[in-house]
């Protein structure tokens, strides 16, 4: 028994022990690290605009932009006029909406699994899964990343829209393009506090993906938290700004709370919603409420009393180049 009590202290004092990605990129021991990561620039108007302002004005620190959506064009015009900004590339391979939708960027003879019958993504990711090849899917990816390149700026990282290369059948082209490309990949490899209340993982295969990465010299999230979308008001509350702001934004500061030290990237999605948006989606209260949180004083004030170290994508792939 005095064995076995050993050996579990040993281990546990090795887990304690073990260092973040955030030390290991430099940051101090035991420091709140956060990305503040805006998903679906390019994909409307509303979208776009919500983001310039969460970037330009709030705490949000990181965008990536959809290259397949029609407002793609609108929105590179803006990050060239900000360099500052932090920008990548959101692969993606589903088109979600109803009346408003996408095609893929490679062509029906060449990726036609990526295809629906109607001409456009699936809206689903277990469509993709299912009728998708790996090779169609890498062929696509590799020609989003192309494409952002088209405006003159590089890539700070890849992410995946609605989580598709995260699949067994996808995870690793995505990891082998960013790894080939040089860009960072968006993937936990830590200890992964928030992400497994999220949705169970293999914790095992998560870590050797994160050694991986971080073998070819990219950086790499100790966490991921990805559910502030389906944050959304309690019932029969008025949608106000008001309320949205002080609902969101409670949420947020709860999140920080529970945010584990190290690295972690926490995902938005801030819109700053015109009428025509509802034809899109019914989200636009959520987005709204995400893009004023992000603008929200109190919110900023909390991680400036809190020592919370704010970075983005671009930070951590030069500290990484640092690293021995």
């Amino acid at each position: 028994m005095k064995l076995i009590l050993t050996i579990f202290c040993l281990a546990l004092t090795q887990v304690v022990s073990a260092q973040t990605y955030a030390e290991k990129l430099g940051f101090p021991k035991g420091k709140k690290v956060i990305i503040f990561h805006v998903d679906d620039a390019g994909m409307s108007y509303d979208s776009n605009e919500g983001t310039r302002k969460a970037l330009s004005s709030g705490v949000a620190t990181s965008t990536s932009v959809m290259m397949p959506c029609p407002w793609v064009p609108h929105f590179m015009n803006l990050a060239q006029q900000n360099p500052t900004w932090d920008l990548g590339v959101h692969l993606t391979l589903t088109s979600e909406w109803k009346d408003y939708r996408w095609q893929p960027l490679t062509g029906r003879e060449k990726t036609p699994g990526l295809y629906d019958p109607q001409g456009y993504y699936w809206r689903g990711v277990a469509e993709v899964v299912s009728h998708a090849s790996p090779d169609e899917v890498e062929s696509e990816i590799r020609a989003q990343i192309a494409q952002f390149r088209q405006f003159g700026l590089e890539p700070s990282h890849i992410d995946s829209h609605m989580g598709t290369l995260f699949q067994p059948k996808f995870i690793e082209r995505y990891v082998k393009v960013g790894i080939e490309e040089k860009i960072p990949v968006m993937f936990p490899g830590g200890h992964n506090t928030l992400i497994q209340k999220e949705s169970p993982i293999d914790v095992k295969a998560t870590k050797m993906i994160g050694e991986k990465l971080w073998a070819a010299r990219l950086p790499v999230l100790d966490d991921l938290f990805t559910e502030t979308y389906s944050w959304k008001s309690p019932a029969g509350q008025p949608l106000t700004d008001q309320n949205l702001r002080a609902y969101k934004t409670q949420k947020f500061l709860a999140l920080l709370q529970e945010c584990k030290p190290g690295l972690t990237m926490i995902i938005v999605h801030c819109t700053d919603p015109t009428p025509q948006f509802s034809i899109i989606s019914d989200s636009g209260p959520t987005r709204k409420g995400d893009l004023l949180a992000m603008l929200d004083p109190e919110l900023r004030k909390y991680i400036e009393q809190n020592d919370i170290i704010l970075t983005n994508w671009r930070d951590i792939k030069e500290r990484r180049k640092q690293v021995k």
